[in-house]
Order: structure tokens, then C-alpha cells, then sequence
């Protein structure tokens, strides 16, 4: 099992990915036969998220879906962040209280 900032950082890093594609997705709206990319996340047997990737079987654009997938992204990413350095805290305050 992973302890929980490793599982934060695996979420941030999917995260991370969501902003990627999104960003892909937008920069190529005007691309002729542009296949929009989507992330895939999977739970990881030992704690945490895989990432994968996937490409639309259409081609064309969806400027709202991936407007709401980079928002989608930049909250998840800032939600892990927060239990990163939550687990940071609470580590920092368990070594000052054993020594």
C-alpha cells in the first residue's frame, strides 16, 4: 500500500494529464480531422490513480467538454495538493512530538 502523499502525488499527476489533453484538445479545434484525446484513470491495486490515454472515435471539437475538463483538472489537482500537505503537517508533528 502507498502511503498518502504518494497517493496525493499520483493524483496530481493525473491531474496534470487532464491538463494536458484539455490544452491539446483547445489548441487543435481548427485542425481538419482533429480526433479529440480524453484521459482514462484507473485505481492502482496498491492505492493511487493510472493514467491512460484514449483518442475519440469521431473526429471534431468539443470546446465545452474540455473547458470543463481543464476546471475539472485544476480542482483535482488542488484538492491532492491539499492532502499532500496535509500528510506533510501531520508527519512534521508526529516527529516533533516523538522527539
Amino acid at each position: 500500500m502507498l502511503s498518502t502523499s504518494a497517493i496525493a502525488l499520483s493524483g496530481m499527476n493525473a491531474a496534470s494529464a487532464g491538463l494536458q489533453v484539455s490544452a491539446h484538445n483547445i489548441a487543435n479545434l481548427d485542425t481538419n480531422g482533429f480526433r479529440r484525446q480524453r484521459v482514462v484513470q484507473e485505481a492502482s491495486a496498491s492505492g493511487g490513480v493510472g493514467v491512460s490515454f484514449a483518442q475519440s472515435s469521431e473526429a471534431g471539437s468539443s470546446p465545452e467538454t474540455d473547458m470543463v475538463g481543464l476546471l475539472q483538472a485544476k480542482n483535482s489537482f488542488l484538492a491532492n495538493l491539499a492532502v499532500f500537505r496535509t500528510d506533510d503537517r501531520m508527519l512534521g508533528s508526529l516527529l516533533d512530538a516523538v522527539s
